[in-house]
């Protein structure tokens, strides 16, 4: 009698790797089972003079009989069903911390030129010069020229204020009050002039009047108005550039960042909001930042430095298809041909991606970062996946396609991609808890992608806080001009980060300057340099404070006295000035503002 056992697909497999030894026979079944096996203890029974009707129907595969001697795994032909089932068993899971990883093997570092500033070292570079590496005279001179154009255009609209032709120097002693005002905070920009306490601030009356700085301030323009006004026709086209009025500046500064420096092996890239109330459509909501310019920025994660970052203008058309903006904004700032290969990129999760890891590793390019669950690419297996009540410290982890998906528990869920990491190498993190009422330290284990990733995607957040640091950014209803600003902090960042490299490069034996010590030299610099035609043009003073008048008698000429307009009473005439100060001060019996005004500044 024909005796046999039919077994289920799980039964069969559970049959195959738990018991060796054993013989089995795949019938291909008709069935809407899956294949049926028997064990070699199913007897078959098989004549070939005479073949039932039902044996005609079946055909079986019997394996040879056992040899004497130890029994060996008998070679099965599986169908591609079950073939594919068994190589994968164990890969298409999640793993634990203690599971060995496979090394991956990251490119070699091979940049086009050798990171660092690309400047020479021996020579005894200024405060002013590494600033104007990014505010060239090519740029200066643009700046001033399109600003005159646009004061003459508001004159001629009917806007009343006066104006004289702006220089070089003018937009200097601008900067320096600029940048001064980053430093020295006020509630209201009239108060950086006032003399009466508690302001008394002698480094922007020195430098500019009031009512300058505030012309040259309505009249700044960066791009040339006749040009605004014909990229203006071609609104609602794809002719018209969103970015036009920021052109002239924007472009230059990107070009002179990716000029003066490489980057190191290490680099990150950044959203960074820069805030505005300005009423246009480029605004953007963000944390921690409710409103704003968005920009791109990718930063070298050793020092800090922008080098390289563009302002996002609005939805783009023609995006690689299946492919998020996201991926086109990485690809734009990533300049292989100038970076070179070998470096390791590190993202937040809005740029992370499967597919934007693979395409980055044929440019040799490797990279890590956080990542969202529900991105194409990523393990849709829960098999051991990591339980919603996890410990501190537990770790799951897969490869796939050559990336490492990493789930990591801290106080939440920390899941990373990498391309060029291995899960875990015996690095533990530091973590307060509270045990039995006490707050303790304890030690628990953190992965590679985490620990590096924390490391160096860390460039990016220091990069926007140095730029944040004693900020120029001032309140305007102008969208240009907020960029303006934005770009003066980047220059001032980049310039101290180069001056930085430069002290180690040669040995250190100069004292670094701090960032706000870096702009106290920078403004003196600047205001020394829109004084030096002024001070070529007039007579040179005395080295002494002495009275003198205007004119021969006393009478032929008089001006307001500085010292009465910064007590507040004004219109107070008088015919002496100082011939050191080149003030104008009261000099009577009853009043003496010469000696007033003297005590109090020297």
């Amino acid at each position: 009698m024909d005796k046999r056992r039919k077994l289920t697909t799980e039964q069969t497999l559970e049959l195959i790797f738990t018991d060796e030894s054993t013989n089995i026979i795949v019938i291909d079944s008709s069935s809407e089972e899956s294949d049926l096996c028997l064990s070699e203890e199913t007897e078959i029974e098989s004549d070939d003079d005479e073949h039932s009707d039902e044996d005609e129907d079946e055909s079986f595969l019997m394996a040879p009989p056992p040899q004497p001697g130890p029994s060996k795994p008998p070679s099965i032909p599986l169908t591609p069903g079950l073939r594919k089932t068994a190589s994968n068993r164990g890969e298409d899971r999640w793993r634990n911390r203690d599971e060995e990883d496979t090394p991956p093997h990251p490119p070699p570092f091979h940049p086009t030129r050798t990171p660092g500033p690309v400047l020479d070292p021996s020579r005894d570079w200024t405060v002013l010069q590494l600033f104007e590496l990014f505010f060239s005279n090519n740029v200066v001179n643009t700046i001033v020229k399109n600003t005159n154009l646009n004061a003459a255009r508001r004159l001629h609209a009917g806007s009343k204020y006066k104006w004289k032709t702006m220089t070089v120097q003018d937009f200097y002693s601008f900067l320096s009050i600029i940048i001064y005002t980053g430093l020295v905070a006020c509630y209201e920009r009239s108060d950086y002039w006032r003399r009466a306490f508690p302001y008394s601030f002698p480094f922007p009356g020195n430098t500019m009047t009031r009512a300058r700085f505030e012309a040259i301030l309505w009249s700044l323009h960066l791009s040339d108005p006749n040009e605004d006004e014909q990229n203006e026709s071609r609104r609602n086209t794809s002719a018209f550039d969103r970015l036009f009025k920021i052109k002239p500046l924007y472009v230059d500064m990107v070009t002179a960042c990716q000029a003066f420096f490489h980057p190191f092996q290490n680099v990150s890239i950044e959203e960074r909001t820069v805030s505005s109330k300005a009423r246009i459509s480029l605004k953007q909501s963000h944390k921690p930042t409710k409103l704003g310019y968005k920009l791109y920025v990718l930063v070298d994660s050793a020092s800090g430095y922008t080098w390289n970052f563009s302002v996002y203008s609005g939805r783009k058309t023609g995006l690689p298809s299946g492919h998020r903006l996201s991926y086109s904004s990485v690809m734009d700032l990533m300049s292989f041909s100038q970076l070179g290969r070998g470096y390791t990129l590190y993202l937040d999760n809005f740029f992370t991606s499967p597919a934007l890891f693979t395409e980055l590793s044929k440019e040799h390019i490797g990279c890590c970062g956080k990542i969202m669950k529900h991105l194409k690419g990523f393990p849709k297996t829960t098999e051991n996946d990591l339980p919603k009540n996890a410990q501190r410290g537990d770790v799951r982890w897969m490869r796939k396609n050559n990336l490492l998906f990493v789930k990591w528990m801290d106080q939440r869920e920390v899941v990373t991609c990498s391309s060029v990491h291995t899960v875990y190498s015996g690095h533990s993190v530091p973590r307060r808890t509270k045990v039995q009422g006490q707050w303790t330290t304890t030690h628990i284990p953190a992965p590679d992608p985490v620990l590096d990733y924390n490391k160096h995607m860390g460039g990016a957040d220091p990069s926007d806080a140095l730029v944040g640091y004693y900020s120029v950014l001032h309140k305007t209803m102008k969208w240009y001009k907020t960029f303006f600003y934005h770009f003066l902090n980047i220059a001032i960042v980049n310039s101290h980060i180069i001056y930085k490299q430069l002290v180690e490069m040669n040995g250190g034996e100069v004292k670094q300057l701090t960032q706000k010590q870096f702009r106290e030299e920078l403004c003196k610099s600047l205001q020394g340099f829109g004084n030096e035609q002024q001070t070529a043009e007039s007579p040179s003073p005395s080295s002494t404070c002495m009275p003198l008048y205007y004119g021969d008698n006393g009478t032929k000429a008089r001006r307001y006295c500085k010292n009465c307009a910064d007590a507040g009473i004004m219109r107070v005439k008088t015919p002496i000035y100082c011939r050191k100060c080149q003030v104008s001060l009261c000099l009577t019996t009853k009043r003496n503002c010469f000696q007033q005004w003297h005590d109090f500044h020297f």
